[in-house]
């Protein structure tokens, strides 16, 4: 708030003390009894007291109402940053959502039907199947329960698939917020990636759900080189 306005509103009501005051003083020296002329001047300027005393009391009023006014905007503007910060984190990640959406199971071909020609899943194929559910306007995404972000990284490791460096094995559950139908039919589409995946006899499920929960991101994101610029 500005101190500039607290000081208006003090020193009109100081103003307004010193006036009251000098009205008193006045009426006493009418009542003791005065020359007629300067009674006539005094209460004139009696009269002319109680004027600016008026209009100093309707400026007090109105910088009290303004001050009011200034301190509801004051929690308007607090609460639209709160609104607009959790936004941002709903946006980045940090926050659980639930909504309607797919359930996506990866598993590798049956060893039965695996003799060297099928392969098994690889990190390309989660991130590319993530890419297509993006494209598709999915809110949020998370693969076996890890978030997925925009620095989340899907990499294989040996033999097993790292998650936000975590490690993964299959079968692979990946949810994704968003129209059901929408999602599913982009991930179906003809040459598509799940169309790919099932032709190296990857197993693929896909289930449209009405509730689907997506845990917030539990890491931690460190800028080496990146640095805020001044607008």
């Amino acid at each position: 708030m500005n101190r500039s306005f607290y000081i208006s509103v003090t020193v009109v009501a100081l103003i307004i003390g010193i006036m009251l005051a000098v009205q008193f003083r006045t009426n006493r020296f009418i009542e003791q009894g005065v020359p007629s002329d300067r009674a006539q001047e005094l209460t004139a300027e009696l009269h002319q007291l109680d004027k600016d005393i008026d209009k100093l009391e309707n400026e007090v009023y109105d910088l009290e109402y303004k001050l009011t006014q200034a301190r509801k905007g004051q929690s308007q503007a607090v609460a639209a940053i709160g609104d607009e910060l959790e936004k941002a984190r709903i946006y980045a990640g940090f926050v659980p959502l639930k909504g309607p959406g797919v359930e996506i199971i990866l598993n590798n071909p049956p060893l039965e039907k695996n003799m060297g020609i099928l392969s098994d899943i690889q990190d390309i194929d989660i991130l590319g199947l993530v890419n297509e559910l993006r494209v598709a306007d999915a809110e949020a995404i998370s693969v076996d329960g890890q978030r997925i972000i925009s620095t989340s990284e899907i990499r294989l490791a040996g033999q097993f698939i790292n998650v936000n460096l975590t490690r993964l094995t299959p079968p692979y559950h990946v949810l994704a917020i968003g129209d059901g139908e929408r999602l599913k039919s982009a991930l179906e589409i003809p040459n598509g990636q799940v169309e790919h995946l099932r032709d190296l006899g990857i197993q693929v499920d896909i289930q449209t759900r009405e509730l689907i929960e997506i845990p917030a991101y539990t890491g931690s994101l460190k800028l080496n080189f990146a640095k805020t610029t001044k607008g």
